[in-house]
């Protein structure tokens, strides 16, 4: 078969996907998920309900926007084996304008999260009060979530533009918004290709930079007197890390929706599986650089932040966020066959998934209560509705854009022959 005749197979594939499925489970589990947070925001326990739905909101904005760095970094470092993935990266950016909307709630139930609201810390200065605490976090999300955003459309540019003839009604108008004067010329293409090489590093410098200052402000700041300088970097590794899972689960998931085992071949899943092994041990090394300076320094006011989790009723969940993000993935993912089966690699991605929920809960909310983990009704409800929000969103991006990218696949296929 001809490279001509490939590439209009692979947009043929790409553009008559239909995900039914994930739009109307996802709608409806997202529709659950907001009368659960109704109800229980309302009833004897509001504070509960808001400190569930900030750990869903730390978790899935890093989720999405986590797995969009890891496209920077596929360019920055010219990695084409992942070529024929990109997309299923670059489609969680459509839930960052949810995640715009969902911090403004944040600021809406302020009160039942942040104890420097109500019990001000004049040790911390002007840097932990409302106005300027909120007015950075916003400003940082708008810059990194608009310089996510404007990489995906650059990218998306010549994808589209082939198909601008064949779209109809409002998939029609939506390609011609993002194609605009693009025809598909090579000095098109190249100007397309030099403005990513330019985007890719800015946004994983900006992703570094502006995720700390989220981590500071919305999660260390949940305990005002603790203070760690790695915690930016702990922060953003492990929603990096969360990137890289949901990528390899959606990589395994279309993979058989589209038939696409000619494309998505061993070197994948084998590289893949790399990254989350390597980025499982980086998220251990910076967890216990954290811990051992401060267990070291014997100081109260950090060490009895860690010995709250590591010790009494939320020992358990502390043990089962190091089993679950780097033991599990560790030992399972050492291993090359088990890093190539797609069902042993689904297993210890979806552990490494769920382990860095848990901890982004570890992080919240021992911060906030001083009784054992509580596991129920508005943790299952809340944690739902943002998962289907999330599936929402990736689906609609489905719906609406090719899943797979030609040339980015052609790429990976130029490696494979050389």
């Amino acid at each position: 078969m001809s490279a001509a005749a490939n590439r209009q197979e692979l947009y043929r594939r790409a553009s008559e996907v239909s995900v039914p499925g994930m739009v109307l489970g996802g709608g409806a589990l997202a529709l659950l998920g907001a009368v659960s947070f109704v109800l229980f925001a309302a009833g004897d326990d509001p504070a509960r309900a808001w400190r569930i739905f900030h750990v869903n909101f730390l978790f899935f904005t890093g989720l999405a926007q986590g797995a969009v760095v890891f496209v920077a970094a596929y360019r920055i470092t010219k990695g084409w084996w992942a070529g024929p993935i990109v997309r299923f990266a670059e489609a969680a950016s459509a839930f960052l304008p949810v995640s715009l909307i969902l911090f403004l709630l944040v600021f809406v139930g302020r009160w039942h999260l942040f104890p420097w609201i109500e019990h001000p810390t004049p040790v911390r200065g002007p840097w932990l009060t409302t106005k300027f605490v909120f007015g950075r976090d916003l400003l940082s999300l708008l810059v990194l979530f608009g310089v996510t955003l404007t990489y995906v459309y650059h990218d998306l540019r010549p994808d589209v533009a082939p198909l601008v003839a064949h779209a109809t009604g409002w998939r029609r108008r939506l390609y011609q918004w993002i194609a605009g004067d693009y025809t598909g010329t090579p000095e098109q293409l190249a100007k397309v290709e030099h403005r990513l090489t330019w985007l890719a590093p800015l946004l994983v410098v900006l992703y570094g930079y502006l995720f700390s200052v989220i981590a500071f402000d919305l999660v260390m700041s949940l305990a005002p007197y603790w203070y760690s300088t790695i915690f930016g970097w702990f922060f953003f590794m492990g929603a990096f890390l969360t990137g890289l899972t949901t990528t390899g689960l959606m990589m395994v998931f279309w993979r058989n929706k589209l038939g696409l085992y000619d494309l998505i071949r061993r070197e994948q899943f084998h590289d893949l599986g790399k990254l989350v092994f390597g980025f499982s041990v980086f998220w251990t090394y910076l967890m216990f650089s954290q811990f051992l300076v401060q267990w070291y320094g014997n100081l109260r006011v950090e060490t009895a932040y860690q010995f709250f989790r590591m010790a009494g009723p939320w020992r358990p969940v502390a043990w089962t966020v190091g089993f679950m993000v780097f033991l599990v993935p560790f030992w399972g993912l050492i291993w090359v066959r088990s890093k190539t089966a797609p069902a042993t690699f689904t297993l210890f991605l979806a552990v490494s998934f769920t382990g860095i929920w848990l901890e982004r809960y570890l992080l919240v909310e021992p911060s906030a209560v001083d009784r054992p983990p509580a596991f129920g009704l508005p943790e299952i409800g809340i944690t739902l509705g943002f998962l289907g929000l999330f599936l929402l969103c990736y689906g609609l991006f489905a719906r609406a854009f090719p899943m797979i990218s030609p040339r980015h696949a052609e790429d990976a296929a130029r490696m494979v022959h050389h």
